[in-house]
């Protein structure tokens, strides 16, 4: 069995959600986790944040639900309304940093989501990805130059293809995969003890 993270980097509910991946994923060490982007902000969706009217009051629900923060540079970033989310962006410096560590890769989209959230840095920029390895002790000019590559490219559509052929539709979604068996264990929100207790029940005779 494995679990499966299916999230998006500029999902704040995916952010949200970050507390309880850490917590799950060091219950769990014997379970190795695939991290998968799910595609949020493509295509049409890739417009300036004023577009999504709802963001600031969906991150205080976030906060209040999931005791996640907000940064002050995150506000800055997104105050005037032209900042564009890219998710295809998003999803070349997740597989750039996966490929870079791969038993880390959740460690990494969480580090990756608080370099949004909290630092308000672009995720579509290649200094983003340097600090993030630099701080994980990884080679920063091998993942930024993997993550402007078309390896990267393929990997994002691969993701976004994994997370539709796994059904999910709505981010941050938790699976346990085993075989050809996929359950889901959260969807949005759920504590680690929730998560706990699906994977145990899972597991009973």
């Amino acid at each position: 069995m494995k679990l499966v993270y299916v999230f998006d980097a500029y999902c704040g509910w995916s952010h949200g959600f970050s507390g309880t991946l850490s917590e799950v994923v060091s219950h769990h060490p014997e379970l190795p986790v695939e991290v998968v982007s799910g595609g949020l902000f493509t295509g049409p969706r890739r417009v300036p944040i004023r577009e999504f009217g709802y963001v600031q009051g969906a991150n205080a629900k976030i906060a209040e639900l999931t005791g996640a923060e907000f940064g002050e540079a995150y506000e800055r970033l997104i105050a005037d309304g032209s900042f564009v989310m890219d998710s295809e962006a998003a999803a070349r410096g997740v597989a750039a940093l996966r490929q870079a560590a791969p038993a880390r890769a959740a460690e990494l989209a969480i580090a990756l989501q608080r370099a949004f959230y909290m630092d308000g840095r672009s995720l579509s920029a290649p200094a983003t990805y340097r600090k993030i390895a630099e701080e994980a002790g990884l080679d920063a000019d091998a993942v930024v130059a993997a993550s402007e590559g078309s390896e990267a490219r393929a990997a994002a559509g691969a993701d976004f293809h994994r997370s539709a052929s796994l059904g999910v539709t709505g981010f941050p979604t938790l699976l346990a995969v085993d075989g050809d068996r996929v359950t889901a264990l959260a969807h949005g929100h759920a504590t680690a003890d929730e998560v706990d207790q699906r994977l145990a029940a899972l597991r009973a005779p």
